[in-house]
């Protein structure tokens, strides 16, 4: 499958954190990715860019939450989408490159 710019769009940035890192080890990669991104295009991003098979996708909003900026400004963090990709068995993504 080739790679389109469009894929770049899709695919915003890989999460990494500590509970991330928890689920890589059961094959799941997590990634930041548009509100408005369907499970298909994100299938069709992951598998062009990173040449893996994607078992299964589960994604989630993430509301921004409420933060003061100093001394009166108050706002709200932006929303984010996750998608928790499950990659087949023997694929694998290192997420040392993905950064």
């Amino acid at each position: 499958m080739s790679v389109k710019p469009e894929h770049y769009d899709v695919i915003r940035r890989p999460i990494i954190t500590e509970k991330s890192n928890q689920q890589y080890a059961y094959s799941t990669v997590v990634f930041e990715v548009p509100i408005n991104a369907a499970k298909p295009e994100i299938k069709e991003a992951v598998e062009a860019l990173y040449g893996v098979k994607v078992k299964s996708i589960n994604t989630m909003i993430v509301k921004g939450k409420f933060k003061r900026f100093g001394n009166r400004t108050q706002g709200y963090r932006r929303s984010i989408k996750k998608a928790y990709v499950s990659l087949q068995d023997g694929h694998m993504i290192d997420t040392r490159k993905v950064l």
